[in-house]
């Protein structure tokens, strides 16, 4: 939680209590008791379409982190494939085509991983992925065990190229505009709804009320943390590459 999402929480708790100092003073507690049945029967029907709701956003946003973590590493697993079947080629081609594997992990680490914070993709990534398939498409294998390690090599481009795109097409938010409307105006709603019920003791329904606004504003910066997979306290950092690059043997 950084000092913005502090901020967002203590405004809200602020918010809140600001809330119930109005009613206390304007509605008194013995017109608001008079509604406690109703108004309970009411909330509880409210909570549970809220629960439901934050629930769910709360699923999707986690399984799309954990689906944006295996892309990661299924593309580092195939971008290794590459590497490999280059390490059996001849040279100069393979080579070559080792050292693009090693500068697009690096561009990956390096740059990318930063642009992708920002909802970017980096353009020397993508043509360093360009240059990879040219590569690999331009070698024209001599004898049954060079056409097999060929077939092996195109089969891994074209998986590298798949991961790529399933990485790429993730850096954008998981929660759309509608469904944070839709979550800030249930929040709204529920909190409010606590106003209704007249209790005899004000601080111990201001400390009931605010333990409720204090814990629906944690769920939502939970979503808002987990919005993004690429981004905030629960990104998807770079290990797959990191760990691909850290176990190379020498270059030829």
């Amino acid at each position: 939680m950084n000092w913005v999402d502090v901020m967002v929480l203590v405004g809200m708790l602020l918010l809140t209590a600001g809330g119930m100092y109005l009613v206390q003073r304007h509605a008194s507690v013995p017109a608001r008791e008079s509604c406690n049945d109703v108004a309970g029967f009411i909330f509880a029907a409210v909570g549970a379409f809220y629960a439901v709701l934050v629930a769910f956003v709360v699923i999707v946003v986690w399984e799309n982190a954990s689906t944006a973590k295996a892309a990661t590493f299924e593309e580092a697993d195939e971008l290794a494939g590459v590497y490999w079947m280059a390490r059996q080629l001849p040279l100069p081609q393979g080579a070559a085509l080792e050292g693009l594997t090693l500068d697009y992990a690096h561009a990956v680490v390096g740059t990318e991983w930063r642009e992708m914070a920002d909802h970017r993709s980096d353009p020397a990534a993508t043509a360093l992925m360009y240059r990879i398939r040219e590569t690999a498409l331009a070698f024209e294998p001599d004898g049954d065990r060079q056409t097999v390690l060929y077939e092996n090599l195109v089969q891994h481009v074209d998986g590298l190229a798949g991961k790529r795109r399933a990485r790429l097409n993730m850096i954008a938010d998981s929660v759309p505009p509608l469904l944070w409307a839709a979550l800030i105006a249930g929040a709204v709603v529920t909190i409010a709804f606590t106003f209704l019920f007249g209790l005899s003791n004000t601080w111990a329904h201001l400390a009931m009320v605010l333990s409720l606004a204090g814990l629906i504003g944690l769920s939502l910066i939970a979503v808002k943390e987990m919005n993004y997979p690429f981004d905030g306290a629960n990104s998807v950092r770079p290990t797959a590459f990191e760990v691909f690059l850290n176990r190379l043997p020498p270059p030829r």
